[in-house]
């Protein structure tokens, strides 16, 4: 069993490598976002980017620095299928799912600009904000000394392999497939 944690930036295209691995290659998929938006609609929480976030930092606070990845991290082990948990944001989540069988760390990147128009086109109810409001939520995101907050910078750094996704959608399934292949997955 295989199970990939993918970081990266907003609008880098995760979900699309999500996509690709659930439908091509039988991959089961586990959602941070998924996870957290369940408890804050069970709080009566309005949805948007800043309650994501600060409920998420919440949680790890309240728990541990990897509390969420571990609880969607025994769901995938009870599939023993080949799974992906999206998105790793700390360094602490990292940490414990090294400690598992069979995890590896892909990180999606892309150009800032390619990114906030592609987050501009899917329409979320979290996306729809400014490009100066855009860089100023990553910028808070990219970095934070406390390991319950997110450090994206710092996942990407320790992806095991990192796709650079400022190209068509035949270029992002091509490097996904390249990435496949290093971790010998066929």
């Amino acid at each position: 069993m295989i199970i990939i944690g993918i970081t990266g930036t907003l609008g880098a295209g995760k979900g699309t490598v999500v996509d690709y691995l659930e439908k091509e290659k039988g991959f089961v998929h586990f959602s941070v976002r998924a996870f957290i938006t369940r408890e804050l609609e069970r709080r009566g929480i309005p949805v948007n980017r800043d309650t994501l976030t600060a409920l998420a930092n919440e949680m790890r606070a309240k728990n541990s620095p990897s509390y969420i990845i571990e609880e969607l991290y025994r769901k995938a082990a009870d599939q023993e299928k080949n799974c992906i948990i999206e998105s790793i944001r700390t360094p602490g989540e990292i940490t414990a799912l090294r400690s598992k069988p069979g995890f590896v760390l892909l990180a999606v990147d892309a150009d800032p600009r390619i990114r906030f128009n592609r987050i501009r086109k899917r329409r979320s109810e979290t996306d729809n904000v400014s490009f100066d409001t855009f860089i100023s939520s990553e910028t808070r995101e990219m970095h934070s000394d406390d390991p319950n907050k997110q450090n994206l910078a710092e996942c990407i750094r320790q992806a095991d392999f990192t796709i650079q996704n400022n190209g068509s959608l035949e270029e992002l399934h091509e490097k996904t497939e390249a990435f496949l292949q290093s971790i010998n997955h066929q």
